[in-house]
């Protein structure tokens, strides 16, 4: 069994408030959940109205599919509107 972790950090340019800041993360974490069938949390920067951190967990009998599908949601997340992908971070655990 494997269980892959990926953590993306975002920038928000166009917030102005936590207000505005959350519906875009809201956003992206419900997109990523109906799409991928994933684990997803806002992990930090809570009250940073401009960047934001998610950890998305996914787990598979095979390691290479777990690494896949982590790369797919990063390439999915990346083209987020309201939201600029800044780094991110893969790990098998």
């Amino acid at each position: 069994m494997t269980i892959g972790l990926l953590e993306m950090d975002f920038l928000v340019p166009g917030a102005r408030s936590l207000k505005e800041k959350r519906s875009v993360v809201k956003s992206l974490k419900d997109r990523l959940r109906a799409r991928f069938n994933c684990s997803v949390a806002e992990v930090a920067f809570q009250d940073v109205w401009t960047r934001f951190r998610l950890a998305v967990c996914v787990v598979s009998g095979d390691s290479r599919f777990a690494n896949t599908q982590l790369n797919e949601i990063v390439n999915f997340a990346s083209s987020h509107r309201g939201a600029v992908l800044a780094d991110h971070r893969i790990e098998m655990l």
